[in-house]
């Protein structure tokens, strides 16, 4: 069993068929008999999301809004469909939205938003500003942002749910903040996602967030994949990609290696690395198609960046 080789296909099919095989727990909506997480158009949502952090917080630069909707319309060929914002993040908003005229909405698209503010009476107003700015119908997911007046904004949320006028609601943290709060929301409320910051350096939601996710069938996506650019930055300056883990599940890059470790793990359903640059994009998303590590590979794995 520990050689078998995971392909992300399988993982994918049976995610489409609602069922979870391959000892991966499924992703739920809230009950066994309801369908696994999808995009808009019924298909299973990919694994290598987009985040828009920093990366598209560029202004009204007409010259950087376009690039940006270039390295968007690379993330749709290659099969993306989750593209994470928030209200904290600046223009970025605002320049998917060009980049969304530009290029027109795919039915691929998973808008996954977020709501930042401390007042609760203030969210929908919030939510409306930033869909404007996408320039989008509705959103698929919004979570509440670093778990800010959660309580409240949670209730809004789960009645936007129940009216029809959003899929998944979620929460999110990042940086290894506020974990012990966090676990307390898992545990006693109804989500569909929860966002957290999850790499091969960031293992500490192993112990409890991700075990408590996978058993209450709430999707975890990874934020900070490369430690907000510092790993993987270092890593091709300095090392190789180890040659082992090419013949074991075809690493090819330190792209490959370190997303791959983050969505083989069973409770794992997206991550979301943001980039500016197109050859970044296409080295992001290759690292969702083809084999994936095992247990044993991922240990292996942990190990090899540890001694470096």
């Amino acid at each position: 069993m520990n050689d078998r080789v995971y392909r992300r296909r399988e993982v994918l099919k049976h995610m489409a068929l609602g069922v979870g095989a391959l000892g991966f727990g499924s992703l739920r909506v809230s009950g066994a008999d309801e369908p696994a997480l999808t995009l808009p158009n019924g298909q299973p949502l990919p694994p290598i999301g987009m985040g828009t952090w920093i990366a598209f917080n560029v202004g009204a630069d007409p010259a950087l809004r376009d690039a940006r909707a270039e390295v968007l319309r690379a993330f749709f060929a290659h099969g993306g469909g989750m593209v994470d914002c928030s209200p904290m993040y600046g223009s970025s908003a605002q320049v998917l939205g060009h980049a969304l005229q530009r290029l027109g909405v795919p039915d691929t698209l998973f808008s996954a938003e977020k709501v930042w503010t401390r007042n609760s009476h203030e969210a929908r107003q919030q939510i409306d500003a930033q869909r404007a700015a996408w320039h989008v119908p509705a959103f698929d997911l919004l979570q509440v942002h670093n778990l800010m007046s959660w309580q409240a904004h949670l209730d809004t949320l789960a009645q936007l749910k129940a009216d029809g006028a959003l899929r998944y609601v979620g929460v999110t943290t990042s940086h290894g903040r506020r974990h012990r709060e966090l676990e307390r929301v898992l545990e006693t409320r109804d989500l569909d996602f929860v966002q957290l910051t999850y790499n091969i350096t960031h293992r500490d939601v192993e112990r409890r967030l991700l075990p408590i996710a996978r058993e209450r069938g709430i999707a975890v996506i990874a934020n900070r994949p490369y430690d907000g650019g510092a790993l993987i930055r270092t890593l091709k300056r300095s090392h190789a990609v180890p040659s082992w883990a090419r013949d074991a599940f075809g690493c090819e890059t330190w792209a490959d290696y370190l997303l791959r470790f983050i969505v083989s793990h069973p409770a794992v359903a997206c991550a979301i690395p943001a980039t500016s640059q197109l050859a970044h994009m296409h080295e992001n998303m290759r690292a969702g198609v083809g084999s994936m590590p095992t247990p044993d590979h991922r240990a292996r794995m942990v190990r090899d960046l540890e001694s470096i």
